[in-house]
């Protein structure tokens, strides 16, 4: 352990912007600087992610050897397709040079791309990789790569936990929830709807279905489509619109177009909008009647559980790590996966129950209060560094559960 402030290097792509990329920066703004100076680097400085780290106040450095290449094409799950290492080939003398420059005693890595560009110049350069898997437990990168390179895996739920991996990892994982804050007027909903009607211009007694995240394969978009169309289909007397609030991924820029052409396939073009990325979220999640989670195999989304706060009421797919998040019939409500048509009778109960609907959002309220925040997970975080930089028994800081380890 260095006896100065760790100095902790984010690199990231900076092409898009997504729930991952929110937890990572909320983690670096909640860091204590007398014990970690974090150094964060973007290979795309032009990009979204560098406008939200200035609305945020996070300054940020050019990384070198220029952008690794898009997700898509690359022969099966990144980060280890062809083209994303023969970029690592070439960029890590680059970067080696510039962890050495920076004196960086350890790289926080948060997406595919990022995991497999840093993790040979971090081991070159002195430097410890800190791996926080977000995806799939499946991923190539996760199973393969990180129990090679990385010092220590974090995971965000005990679904994304690897499945398969290479080499014994049980002494070198965490899971670690991801961050939230505390909403603020998170009971405003009535101004919030009021902004949301006025913002469509449609009537006041619409009932507002919402998805909220990057349109991506894994999230289903098109699936909400289908289960708002077969909510109109069911209750032609409710006056109901789906709500899409983000943006294609790099790897599916075509969705947005898809969705448009699914929607009017199904009759409902005119009760779907892309009302594209939105910041910050809460007014217009808090101006929804009801949150759709459609994806399957989801680690962890972000948005379940800030609709949780605000006292929207969410419907999710019992896959990936959703049933981690919502307790069925008690926090929230689930249903089987790849049945859009399933997601019909819970929303309509949300939408005409009252009392249920009370009791359901005050239960989710409750636990997102109790369970999340983002000083405990800074906090879990830096214990991760420290035990990390202390040398190869670092392991022994940490205390294990039969399904997981956590941070003491």
């Amino acid at each position: 352990m260095p006896d100065r402030p760790i100095s902790v290097c984010f690199p990231f792509i900076g092409d898009e912007i997504g729930g991952s990329h929110v937890s990572a920066i909320k983690l670096i703004r909640a860091l204590d600087r007398r014990s970690v100076q974090p150094l964060v680097a973007l290979h795309v400085i032009n990009g979204p992610l560098a406008d939200y780290l200035r609305d945020c106040g996070v300054p940020f450095v050019e990384a070198p050897a220029g952008a690794p290449p898009g997700r898509a094409g690359q022969g099966g799950p990144f980060p280890l397709g062809a083209g994303t290492l023969a970029y690592a080939a070439r960029a890590t003398g680059p970067l080696t040079r510039f962890l050495k420059s920076r004196t960086v005693d350890l790289v926080h890595t948060n997406d595919g791309r990022i995991h497999a560009v840093w993790a040979l110049p971090a081991r070159l350069a002195g430097a410890r990789q800190v791996w926080h898997h977000r995806g799939d437990p499946e991923a190539r990168g996760v199973n393969w790569l990180a129990p090679l390179a990385a010092s220590h895996i974090v995971t965000v739920s005990r679904f994304a936990r690897p499945q398969r991996p290479l080499v014994d990892v049980s002494r070198r994982i965490s899971v670690v929830y991801s961050p939230f804050d505390t909403p603020s007027g998170h009971d405003d909903r009535t101004a919030a709807r009021a902004m949301l009607v006025e913002t469509l211009g449609c009537p006041g007694e619409t009932r507002f279905l919402g998805y909220f995240g990057l349109l991506i394969e894994r999230k289903r978009p098109l699936a909400f489509v289908e289960a708002v169309a077969a909510y109109a289909r069911r209750h032609p007397e409710v006056p109901v619109m789906g709500l899409l609030f983000g943006v294609p991924g790099s790897e599916a820029p075509h969705l947005a177009e898809a969705v448009v052409r699914r929607a009017e396939a199904l009759g409902i073009g005119d009760r779907v909008r892309l009302m594209g990325f939105r910041s910050p979220v809460e007014p217009w999640m808090q101006a929804i009647d009801v949150l759709l989670i459609p994806a399957v195999r989801e680690p962890f989304g972000r948005t379940l559980i800030e609709a949780m706060f605000l006292g929207t009421p969410v419907v999710a797919t019992d896959d990936g790590g959703n049933p981690e998040a919502i307790e069925h019939g008690v926090t929230g409500l689930l249903v089987p996966p790849e049945a859009p048509e399933q997601f019909v009778d819970p929303v309509h109960a949300l939408l005409t129950d009252d009392a249920f609907r009370e009791r359901i959002t005050k239960a989710a309220r409750d636990r997102a209060f109790a369970t999340y925040g983002v000083a405990t997970h800074a906090r879990k975080l830096m214990a991760i560094y420290r035990a990390v930089l202390n040398g190869s028994e670092h392991t022994r800081s940490f205390r294990r559960s039969p399904d997981q380890r956590t941070v003491p």
